[in-house]
């Protein structure tokens, strides 16, 4: 699957593992995305996005960095796992700028992690919010948890006392998803042709 955008930083691991992006996803040109590397419908790849999949496991192969449809990553953001591992996105998440996100990790259904949080060797169930800055580190978040800007999380009873998400940030997530979709579609149109050109001087 090829979409219609030039998009040099797409290109293969080590052992010859190349990108599948569905033809109804945007990739921004100076996203970098490596290997083993599954993106599916309708999914946005903002600028500078580091997506790798290229550590070889011990049966010799390298195991799928999977971002499903439907979901937004926004510029800046690394994605990586090591051998043997993968990292999974679940649909309708949206992954704020600069995060980084380190397998073997596992992203539910319809998450939000805020600006420059970083998830490491976790699993976030569906419809979790991670706030600005927050840790994760080898801790599962049940769904529908609230983690506060700031946090470190190592294990599950750091979470104790964190309440659940409310309905002013669940709004808050659907006009982020509906924002971002427009993003999406406005740099799908602009590129349907190709490299968008500058216009000349007068």
């Amino acid at each position: 699957m090829v979409s219609e955008v030039d998009r040099d930083g797409i290109r293969p691991n080590p052992v010859g593992d190349w990108p599948q992006i569905h033809p109804t996803a945007f990739v921004d040109p100076s996203a970098q995305i490596m290997g083993n590397v599954l993106i599916g419908a309708k999914v946005y790849v903002g600028p500078q996005t580091v997506i790798r999949a290229d550590e070889v496991g011990s049966n010799g192969k390298v195991e799928p960095v999977i971002v499903e449809e439907d979901c937004y990553i926004q510029d800046g953001v690394i994605v990586h796992s090591r051998g043997g591992s993968t990292v999974r996105v679940g649909r309708n998440s949206n992954i704020a700028h600069g995060v980084i996100i380190h397998g073997p990790a596992r992203i539910g259904r319809r998450c939000f992690i805020a600006l420059r949080a970083s998830i490491y060797a976790s699993t976030l169930e569906d419809e979790c919010w991670i706030g600005l800055g927050a840790v994760i580190m080898r801790a599962t978040i049940p769904s529908h948890t609230m983690v506060p800007a700031g946090a470190m999380i190592r294990s599950r009873s750091d979470i104790r006392g964190y309440r659940f998400t409310n309905v002013k940030e669940q709004e808050y997530f659907d006009n982020v998803i509906e924002a971002s979709a427009q993003l999406r579609d406005g740099y799908l149109a602009l590129y349907r042709d190709g490299q968008p050109k500058r216009p000349s001087s007068a």
